[in-house]
């Protein structure tokens, strides 16, 4: 086993450990500020809003600006921090007193953490770039699977021993997962010689943007995220009409949630190693039409079985579209700005996910709960014109350099 490889399978563990955690409470939190209460005259749905999107708006803000920094003084370092820093700030969430309390830190938390971005710069910096795929579909898996066991063990520990100690095993959680990557992970990075600046971190973004097909990835991502987010916040609410106010809405919810999970978790490692043999592109534009036309007839059924069957699809078309698309910036960009390449990727994430809530509610509004797979579809259509129009399966890095060329050079 090489010593990519090797890093490569600690990630992926930190990764699975650190999505798990987070995984854990997410589900609850609004169960959560309704325990809590509320100190002022606004209501119990705002701060409910507030816990989501303050930590989306500042992951987006700080993000480029982590990711940045992370090509000056060493990706394993950003890691520790949003792992480290992640422990601390969850931590205190269990101990939270009001609505108020818990919305403060979770913004906070959204500027310090950013586990994703973070562990997918450092594996672009590792990983030969023929292999990016592999290495972002395996990356995948653990994020998925993550993802998809979370919920299930924090609704045990929050049925066992109340919302509390599900953030206090999540701040456990990622304190295992910064340990493992503190001793586990080597990376040789090479700090600039004395006397040799690189230019500014607004310099370096404006020269990322300026590469071709780069703005036009990252376009994709936002609307790869916006669409299938749309849905999630309203899913509870289709299933109960689907079932007709019947008992076991949330038990189904989480069987499609997790079988929708669980399809991606296979489909990435399979459709990460496929797109080095034949194209991340195509891989990319497959799976967002694949996906796009299973949204589609979700608007029309009739039964729960009829949806758990249709979202199983999507996961697995979803699954590969993310590590694909990672796979193309790696190759789109230069060597050594992986960090504030995937720093400027989870920007644009988090903005994905502030916005499809509120776009979700408004359109299920105005047109009903069925609209929002319409709209879904036609939004990843959307996306998948842009990939046919504007993303190649390779580029030629910008002319545009930096008078100084970035110093660091690391193991492959």
């Amino acid at each position: 086993m090489t010593r990519w490889q090797r890093t490569l399978f600690i990630l992926v563990a930190a990764q699975l450990v650190s999505a798990i955690g987070f995984g854990m409470f997410f589900p609850f939190l609004p169960l959560y500020v309704e325990q809590l209460g509320t100190n002022t005259g606004l209501s119990l749905e705002f701060w409910a809003g507030m816990v989501f999107s303050g930590q989306a708006l500042t992951m987006a803000i700080t993000s480029p600006i982590w990711g940045s920094l992370a090509d000056r003084y060493g990706r394993k370092a950003m890691i520790e921090r949003a792992m480290y820093g992640g422990a601390a700030i969850i931590l205190l969430m269990g101990f939270a007193r009001s609505a108020e309390e818990l919305a403060l830190l979770r913004t906070i938390q959204g500027a310090i953490t950013g586990t994703i971005a973070a562990i997918n710069a450092l594996a672009a910096s590792l990983v030969p770039r023929e292999r990016t795929g592999y290495a972002m579909g395996m990356l995948q898996v653990g994020l998925w699977a993550g993802i998809a066991a979370g919920p299930l063990l924090g609704g045990i520990v929050a049925d066992a021993f109340g919302f509390r100690a599900a953030f206090l095993v999540t701040s456990v959680l990622l304190l295992i997962s910064g340990v493992v990557v503190t001793f586990g992970v080597q990376e040789h990075f090479t700090s600039p010689p004395k006397g040799v600046k690189r230019p500014g971190i607004l310099n370096d973004w404006r020269r990322i943007l300026a590469l071709p097909a780069v703005p036009a990835a990252y376009a994709t991502r936002f609307l790869n995220w916006l669409g299938p987010n749309m849905l999630l916040p309203m899913l509870p609410l289709y299933v109960a009409s689907l079932m007709r106010g019947g008992a076991g809405v949330s038990t189904l919810t989480g069987v499609i949630v997790g079988l929708s999970s669980a399809a991606g978790t296979v489909s990435a490692l399979y459709l990460g190693r496929l797109g080095d043999r034949i194209g991340h592109r195509r891989v990319l534009l497959t799976g967002t039409l694949v996906a796009a036309l299973c949204f589609i007839p979700q608007a029309f059924v009739t039964a729960g079985w009829q949806l758990l069957i249709l979202q199983a699809l999507t996961g697995a078309a979803t699954g590969g579209m993310n590590p694909a698309l990672s796979a193309l910036l790696a190759r789109y960009t230069n060597e050594g700005d992986e960090g504030a390449v995937f720093g400027i990727d989870n920007s644009v994430n988090s903005a994905a996910r502030a916005a499809a809530p509120l776009c979700g509610a408004m359109i299920a509004a105005w047109f009903g709960l069925p609209a929002i797979f319409i709209a879904t579809a036609l939004v990843l259509l959307g996306a998948a014109a842009l990939v046919f129009r504007r993303l190649p399966e390779r580029t030629v890095a910008s002319s545009v350099v930096s008078a100084v060329q970035p110093c660091e050079h690391t193991q492959r």
